[in-house]
């Protein structure tokens, strides 16, 4: 068996070099200054020169040998397979059983989040203040070095808010934004 596999070895070897030098030669080009196809093939190859290659004295690896077979379907998936597989129940979007109703707005929301309704306002109340804030000081916003303190409409400063910032809105203070904070 192994005899057999070294003579289809030589020959596919054989056939190999004949069909290369029959392109060669259709294509004008001589064996001698053709271009070599080269490919890299482990270092337990031995290297072989060319007189003993033709005359296919020793067993040398040929082009062949060096093809490392890859996994490759037998068949084509059919359409209903591959709706199936994508379409797989656990690939859906998971049902959210944590969104409630926000409190405040009535908008929905998940819970132990933050209202994204509620949040732009936040965002919006604190851009104003810190556009007053700049424009109390006369230059650009930059990191506060003191305590900065909100005051809306109706409310008076306290002595715990002496030395510290006071920005005055003349608008009732939102539900959101407490005393305290």
């Amino acid at each position: 068996r192994l005899i057999a596999m070294a003579t289809l070895r030589r020959r596919l070897a054989r056939s190999w070099a004949a069909l290369e030098a029959a392109a060669l030669q259709a294509l004008g080009l001589q064996p001698r200054i053709a271009p070599a196809l080269a490919l890299q093939a482990p270092a337990c190859f031995p290297q072989c020169d060319p007189e003993s290659c033709e005359n296919d004295q020793t067993d040398s690896p040929s082009f062949l040998d060096n093809i490392f077979l890859m996994a490759a379907p037998k068949k084509r998936r059919t359409i209903e397979v591959n709706r199936c597989r994508r379409r797989d129940v656990r690939k859906l979007e998971k049902v959210k059983n944590n969104i409630e109703v926000c409190q405040i707005c009535g908008h929905l929301k998940l819970k132990h989040v933050l209202c994204a309704y509620c949040y732009q306002k936040v965002v919006h109340e604190t851009a104003v203040v810190r556009a007053q804030i700049q424009e109390q000081e006369g230059r650009p916003l930059n990191a506060p070095a003191v305590e900065t303190v909100v005051l809306y409409q109706g409310e008076k400063a306290t002595e715990a808010d002496k030395g510290k910032r006071i920005i005055e809105r003349n608008r009732k203070r939102p539900s959101w934004f407490t005393v305290g904070s």
